[in-house]
Formats: C-alpha cells, structure tokens, sequence
C-alpha cells in the first residue's frame, strides 16, 4: 500500500532530520548582527587604545609623542620621559607632548625633552600638538590659542583636501636680545656679537629668546657648518657657565638674500633634523644683525619653514606636520616604568 507524503504550507515546519537548514530562524535581518558586533568590538578597541594612548607625530624629521595624562595609568616624571622617549628601549622620540588644562588659552601644553627636563616652546612641537588635537576630534576650530610656559600663541590650521591639518602656522610672539630673557650672565643691554670662547673656540654669539633660549653663531655667507662642528660645539654652548639654564644652538650661514641654513643641537635633546623655535631665533638674530631681510626661509637637514620677522620682532612661523601613529603603551611596558 502506497505510502502518502505529508506537504507544509508552513514556513515555520522544522526540517527533516539531517537537512542543512538552521533549526531556527533570528527575528531580525543577519546584517544587523554583523552591524552590532563590529560596533562592540570598535567600541573596545577604542577603549583599549585610549589607556595609556599616545599619538605620534613630526615636523620636518623633529619627532614628538602627545600624552593626555588625565588618560594614563601613571604620572609623567623624569624618569619616565626618558624610558618612554629612548629610541632602543622605549617608543623613541625627540620629547613628550602634555595636554593640560589652561584658564588663559583654549589648550595648555607642557613640552619635556628626552632627558626628562621641561622646555618653555617648542615650534615643532606646536604645530604635532595642534594636528594632534584636530585629529582626534578635540577642537573643530581651525584658529585657536595654546599656553605653554614660555608664553601664549595663536595657531591656525591648513587643512588639505584629506580634511588633515597637513600644515600650520603659529605665532611665536615676540623675539628679544635682551640677557635676562634667556638668562644669560654677561652684563649688556643686548645679546647681539658677543664673544664667547667653547670647545678651544673664540666665537661670535647672538643670543635670542622666544620664549625659550637660543644662542646663534654665523658664519659669513659662503662658508658652511659641518656636523662636526656641531656635535663639538653644540653640548659645549649648550651648557657653558654663561647659560645658567643651558641654551638651544644654532650655527648658522646666510644662502640669500632672505635664506639660512642652519644646524641645530637642542637643549635635553641634542642634534635633531630640525627645530620651529631654532628657526624663529636664527631667523630674528639674522634680521637684527643686517644679514638676511624677512620673510626668512631657514632650510635645516630635515626640510625648510618660513619665518616672519615683524618690524618690533614678532615671530610667525609656517610650516608642514604630520601624523606618522597613534597607539597605546603595552601592559609589560608600563609595569617597567620606573
């Protein structure tokens, strides 16, 4: 006797034993699914990378980390800087950027070299700070103000057809020759040509602060600096008795009209690729010495910016920025820190 097959209409009929088919079905589309689990795993990533984050940037080779420290599981001390900013056995960098509160400007900044000091200014460091902030959504402006301890500046943003804050331009403040401002120990009116004798050397100095302190030597157009010549004289000028606390250096060559090369040993840092605030003191010091006229192109081993020396010495510089990582600080790493 034949046997009769029974037929569903039903599309909820359970499928025969061994079929493919799911034994259920979800009450809402599979893309939702996809959508909410990527949102979760985002949303954890991002809570990942913001313990004990950094972003990573540079400006013409002068390369800076940027902390939010209300955002780390430690504090920023000395000794910590130096770990964190050792090329072999940390992330490597030529300092640490601090975002801080401030009442007198829309950000604060603190600036700390690698040897764990803290610096006044930093014009390499203020434009990756700036980038760093209109990157990661903290302002929309594209004008906007920065304290740091060597005095208050304006930044204003170029963004490229990317939406990325590829270059910037800060003002400096104000340049001044003036020995107290540095300090500096020798008793003038002014820091302009004076003598200084450093590693077996009688040299001709230019002292400048903008905001931070600068000691510029020149030579007459048509002769050079060597590297040499900088890693001899650069930690010799850096810490002569004349600099109670230790100077930036520049030694310097007119290549125009309205052109410097420089080369640059930095304050706690040493020779670096380039400097902002490097730029802005030989650019002013060239001015007040009759050598080049503004605006001043000062071109450095890591690239060129342009430098406006105003009529009473108001520095603003322009230059390119760029982002090069953000991340977060290893568990294993921290627990090292000392």
């Amino acid at each position: 006797m034949p046997q009769t097959v029974m037929k569903s209409n039903s599309s909820n009929a359970r499928p025969a034993s061994g079929s493919s088919e799911p034994h259920f079905r979800p009450s809402f589309p599979a893309h939702t699914v996809h959508a909410r689990y990527l949102f979760l795993f985002s949303s954890l990533l991002k809570e990942l990378c913001m313990k004990n984050g950094f972003y990573r940037g540079h400006g013409l080779g002068n390369d800076y980390i940027v902390m939010d420290p209300k955002d780390l599981s430690f504090s920023l001390t000395p000794s910590r800087i130096t770990s964190i900013s050792n090329r072999n056995w940390g992330l490597g960098s030529d300092g640490i950027l601090a975002l801080v509160p401030s009442k007198k400007a829309d950000f604060g900044l603190r600036i700390f070299n690698p040897d764990g000091s803290e610096a006044e200014k930093s014009g390499n460091g203020l434009r990756i700070f700036a980038r760093y902030l209109h990157a990661t959504g903290k302002t929309k402006k594209k004008h906007f103000t920065v304290e740091t301890k060597g005095g208050l500046v304006t930044i204003a943003l170029h963004v490229d057809r990317h939406g990325d804050a590829s270059a910037v331009t800060v003002e400096m403040g104000r340049a001044t020759f003036q020995p107290a401002a540095l300090p500096c120990t020798l008793t003038t009116s002014e820091l302009v040509e004076q003598p200084i004798d450093a590693a077996g050397q009688s040299l001709i100095f230019t002292g400048v602060s903008v905001g931070n302190p600068h000691c510029v030597v020149f030579r007459p157009a048509g002769q050079s600096w060597s590297r040499e010549d900088l890693l001899k004289l650069g930690p010799a000028l850096e810490n002569h008795s004349l600099f109670p606390k230790r100077t930036n250096v520049q030694l310097a060559v007119p290549t125009g009209p309205k052109e410097l090369f420089i080369l640059i040993w930095e304050r706690g840092a040493g020779e670096t690729q380039a400097s902002g605030s490097s730029s802005c003191a030989a650019a002013s010091a060239g001015v007040r010495l009759g050598l080049v006229k503004s605006p001043v192109t000062v071109k450095m081993p890591g690239g060129r910016l342009n430098i406006e020396v105003a009529a009473d010495f108001g520095v603003t510089m322009k230059g390119p920025v760029a982002e090069v990582a953000r991340g977060s600080l290893s568990p294993s790493f921290v627990r090292s820190l000392r």
